[in-house]
C-alpha cells in the first residue's frame, strides 16, 4: 500500500516511527512542513525535516524529540562567547546537517535535493519531501509585532499572545517536485497528529495541495493532536484558544472537513463523535496517546487496518 503522510513536529515523528516499523517504509512518502525553517549563523535550518529524518534514522534524542542522541554543544558554547545568539539549541552533529544543507543549496541544489542527500546518508528508507522548495516562513503576529515562528516558540517560549498566523510568500510558492504526484497516486493519505495551525496549516496553504486533497478526500485520514482539550506536545491548545477556536477534537475536525473523510480521536474524546460525524466525516475511536514504542506501532496498525477495511468495503 502506497502511503503519503503530511507531517510536522514531534507528534508526527512518533507516529511515523510506528508506521515505518509495521509497514514497508519504501512505500511511505512523507510531505514535511517547512514553515518552521529559519536561517541562523548563516545556515539554512529545517527543524521539521530534521526531526522526521533523525527519528526514522534512529538517531534522534528520545528525551526531546529533536536533535541527535548523545549530542554535544561545544560549537554553540563558542558562538555564545563570540556574542552570537545561542537561544536555538544547535548541537555539534546537528550543525553538520545544517552546514551540509546550506553548502548544497548555495551550490544551486534545491531544498528537496538536500533533504534527499541527508535522508540517504542516514539510511532512511521512506521518501521525505519538503512541502515546497521555496521559503514559506511561518510568522506569528503578537502584541510585540511579527515574530518568526522559531523566535516565538524557542526564544520566547510561546509566551506572547498569538493574534494571527501568516505564511510569508506562500502565494508564490509551489509544491516541491513529487508532492502532488504522490498525493495523486497514494492508496492512503494520513494527516499526522501535528499542530493544525503551524505544522499542517503551512502545507495546506501551498497552492495546489489542498485542492489535490479535496479530490482525494475519501482516501484521507487525520489523527487528532488534541486529546481531552489539551495538546500532547507544543502550544497547539494555547494557540487555538488565543485565536478564538474551541480547544477540542471537533475544532480540529472542522479545519479538515473539506479534505478528510476519516477522523481518528482518542477514547477520551468519544463524546465528540456525533458532532464530528455531522461534518460529514467518519469518527473513529482509537488510542492516540503514544507514550511508548508499542503505542506508536499500535496506532499505525490501527490506521492501516482502517484503510484496509475501507478498501474492502468493510466497516
Amino acid at each position: 500500500m502506497e502511503i503519503v503522510a503530511l507531517a510536522g513536529g514531534v507528534g508526527a515523528s512518533k507516529f511515523l516511527l510506528g508506521l515505518s516499523r509495521v509497514t514497508d517504509p519504501r512505500e511511505l512518502t512523507i510531505i514535511v512542513n517547512t514553515g518552521d525553517d529559519i536561517v541562523l549563523h548563516g545556515l539554512a535550518i529545517s527543524p521539521d525535516l530534521d526531526i522526521v529524518t533523525y527519528t526514522l534514522a534512529g538517531v534522534v534524542n528520545s528525551e526531546t524529540g529533536w536533535g541527535f542522541t548523545g549530542e554535544t554543544f561545544h560549537a554553540l558554547e563558542q558562538l555564545a562567547r563570540f556574542g552570537s545568539p545561542s537561544w536555538f539549541h544547535l548541537g555539534d552533529r546537528d550543525l553538520a546537517t545544517h552546514i551540509h544543507r546550506t553548502a548544497m543549496m548555495r551550490s544551486g541544489a534545491s531544498l528537496s535535493k538536500a533533504a534527499e542527500s541527508i535522508r540517504q546518508a542516514l539510511g532512511v528508507q521512506a521518501k521525505i519531501l519538503p512541502m515546497s522548495d521555496q521559503p514559506v516562513p511561518t510568522m506569528i503576529q503578537t502584541p510585540e509585532g511579527r515574530l518568526n515562528f522559531q523566535e516565538y516558540l524557542v526564544q520566547r517560549r510561546a509566551e506572547p499572545e498569538v493574534l494571527g498566523i501568516s505564511f510569508e510568500g506562500v502565494e508564490q510558492a509551489r509544491p516541491a517536485r513529487g508532492v502532488l504526484e504522490s498525493l495523486e497516486h497514494a492508496a492512503a493519505i494520513v494527516i499526522c497528529p501535528s499542530n493544525p495551525l503551524i505544522s499542517i496549516g503551512p502545507i495546506l496553504a501551498v497552492p495546489g495541495i489542498r485542492e489535490k486533497l479535496r479530490k482525494r478526500r475519501n482516501n484521507v485520514l487525520a489523527i487528532c493532536p488534541i486529546v481531552g482539550g489539551k495538546s500532547l506536545k507544543g502550544p497547539s491548545d494555547r494557540m487555538l484558544a488565543q485565536l478564538g477556536f474551541d480547544v477540542s477534537a471537533g475544532s480540529v475536525a472542522r479545519m479538515y472537513q473539506d479534505i478528510c473523510a476519516t477522523f481518528v480521536i482518542d477514547p477520551v474524546d468519544a463524546g465528540e463523535t456525533q458532532a464530528i460525524e455531522q461534518l460529514g466525516m467518519k469518527a473513529i475511536i482509537r488510542k492516540t496517546v503514544m507514550n511508548a514504542l508499542k503505542d506508536k506501532e499500535q496506532l499505525a496498525r490501527d490506521v492501516l487496518e482502517l484503510f484496509a477495511s475501507k478498501a474492502t468495503g468493510a466497516a
